[in-house]
Order: structure tokens, then C-alpha cells, then sequence
């Protein structure tokens, strides 16, 4: 395990003594190397200091030790469950880098340690509006397919489907999907949306949830995950969609019932189904989405650009920035 301290953080000159940020002091306990550069680049002189664990993969057992009694812990993609995070001395906040910390946590029950969980919202609209396009043209024009097959020596040659003129349908309307509306109706497509509080937005029309399933060529997820989405679409819902249609899913793996959407795809009555999330992160060795011609799989890297880094690490320091203000 390698953990870095901020020079910035940690370093005293002669003449200009360190920031008294009291006892407070952040630790980001799971850091891949892009993440963990950006971090050490945008931490100011004048922040609390700030250690970065540069050792990703770690388990929650290991949490109480490689926090170390830090008040302030920095999560990208480790578990916290309540049981270990009872067990963090010290421990106060949770700046989780994204919105669905609950696929990690539970936020209730951190809150009744007294451990408040912060989440980051808008870092990556446009990367993962990107990236959702991106699927629904791989899905549409069976790219995946295509390069496996050839690069076993099979020329594999399939119709495809022509997406201008076609209608999407936006399950949710939040920033990403508004940049996936954008994107969408540049290419020539339709855009239908629903959103459980009503919206309104230039090109797009808000239309019922079973109206959405019914028109739309291709369904494109865009919920948060909570209690009352999880399962969202559901063997009904997805029974309710058009024969043939392409699912496009960026936000959360649990949104969907997952056996369901098996059978949907092994019966064409989905055509494709482009995913960057699931239900079990890492995808599990030999998990029956790997094994489906008509699946195109991305390993949940939709937000992973620079910009969206900055972004997300700048995010991140601001949180815990007000944390020390307060």
C-alpha cells in the first residue's frame, strides 16, 4: 500500500508557517494513478492536508487502518459498509467522487454514526452523455460484433440500423441527459424524455413512461439509484418497450432487472443493450452479459476523461474545503 502526502500539505517554510486547519486532515483512500495526480495537482498550499492512497484496490477491512483516524475519507470506488465504518475512529465525513454512493454505502446509516456522506453531481455530464452515445451507435451498427469476430478470423458481415429519424428515450432528465438530448437531436434523432417531476426543454418531448417504452427505438437510463428506482426497469417495463428496440444504460447497473434484460436479449426482443454498469462491479469472470453476441460492454469508465477529472477532483477539494470553513 503507498501512500503519498501532499508536499503542499505537509511542507513548512521558514518564513510562512502552515495553514491552521485545526485537527482536520482528508485522506483519499483509493486513488488509480490519473486520479491520484489530478489530486495532488489541484490541492492547494492552503488546504487541509491531504494523503492519497495510491493502492486502488483495497478491501473495507482495510479501511480503519489505511484511514489511520483521518476525519475526512475521499472514496472513489470502495465499500464502506456501516458495520466497518463503525469501526473508523475519528471518521466524520465521506466525499464520495460521483452520485450513487449508495451502490457503496448507506448513507442513513452513516449519517446515525455521525458520518456525513457528500456526493458530487455534474462532473461528467458531457463524458457520459458521450459515452452513452457512443454505445448507442456501437449498439446500432454491431462494431463489437464485428471487430471479435474478424479478429478471429471470421468476416462477419450484419445489416445495421440507420439512426437518423429514429426516436430515443431519455428515463430521467438531469444534466447528462440533457447533454444526451443535445447530441441526439444533432444526429438527426427524436427525443422523447420523462422525468418524475415535470420538465421542460427545447427539442424534446416529455411524454408518460409507457409512452417513452412504446415509441422509443432506443431507451437510454438516466436515474439515480435509490430504493424506489432499484429494479426500475423491470421484466414488465422492459416487456412494455418496442420490439427490437437498444438499451443504453450509464448510470446504474441495479436501475435494470438484470435477468430480465438476459431474456430480453436472448429473445431479440431487445435487439442490443450497450452497458458501461452492473449490477456486481468488476464484472464477474464469465457473467452471461460476456457471452451475448448483442451486448457491448464498457467497464463503468463513462466519466473517466480529463475534463471530467478535473472536474471531479476539483469537486471533491471544494467539499472538503467547506467542510474545515464550517
Amino acid at each position: 500500500m503507498t501512500l503519498h502526502t501532499s508536499a503542499a500539505a505537509a511542507a513548512v517554510s521558514a518564513d510562512k508557517p502552515a495553514p491552521d486547519n485545526g485537527a482536520w486532515r482528508a485522506l483519499f483512500v483509493d486513488a488509480n494513478p490519473t486520479l491520484a495526480e489530478v489530486s495532488l495537482r489541484l490541492h492547494r498550499a492552503d488546504d487541509l492536508p491531504l494523503t492519497v492512497n495510491r493502492q486502488p484496490d483495497i478491501t473495507p477491512a482495510q479501511l480503519p487502518a489505511v484511514l489511520a483516524g483521518a476525519p475526512i475519507a475521499i472514496v472513489d470506488h470502495t465499500h464502506v459498509p456501516t458495520e466497518i465504518a463503525r469501526q473508523c475512529a475519528g471518521l466524520k465525513h465521506v466525499v464520495f467522487l460521483g452520485t450513487g454512493a449508495r451502490s457503496y454505502m448507506n448513507p442513513e446509516e452513516l449519517a446515525e454514526l455521525g458520518i456525513t456522506v457528500h456526493t458530487i453531481k455534474g462532473y461528467g455530464d458531457t463524458a457520459v452523455a458521450e459515452c452513452a452515445f457512443s454505445l448507442m451507435w456501437a449498439a446500432a451498427k454491431g462494431f463489437a460484433r464485428m471487430d471479435r469476430e474478424m479478429r478471429a478470423g471470421n468476416w462477419l458481415r450484419s445489416d445495421a440500423v440507420q439512426l437518423t429519424g429514429k426516436t430515443i428515450g431519455l428515463i430521467g432528465f438531469g444534466g447528462i441527459a440533457q447533454e444526451l438530448a443535445r447530441l441526439a437531436r444533432g444526429a438527426g434523432m427524436r427525443v422523447l424524455a420523462w422525468n418524475r417531476t415535470p420538465r421542460q426543454h427545447e427539442g424534446v418531448e416529455f411524454v408518460a413512461l409507457e409512452e417513452l417504452l412504446a415509441r422509443s427505438d432506443v431507451v437510454s437510463l438516466h436515474l439515480l439509484l435509490t430504493d424506489e428506482t432499484r429494479n426500475f426497469l423491470s421484466a414488465g417495463r422492459i416487456g412494455a418497450m418496442r420490439d427490437g428496440a437498444i438499451l443504453i444504460n450509464t448510470a446504474r447497473g441495479a436501475l435494470v432487472d438484470e435477468d430480465a434484460m438476459v431474456a430480453a436479449l436472448q429473445s431479440g426482443k431487445l435487439a442490443h443493450a450497450g452497458l458501461d454498469v452492473f449490477t456486481v462491479e468488476p464484472m464477474p469472470a464469465g457473467h452471461v452479459l460476456t457471452t451475448l453476441p448483442n451486448v457491448t460492454l464498457s467497464a463503468h469508465s463513462a466519466f473517466r476523461t480529463p475534463e471530467a477529472n478535473n472536474n471531479l477532483i476539483e469537486a471533491a477539494l471544494q467539499h472538503c474545503r467547506r467542510i474545515v470553513a464550517a
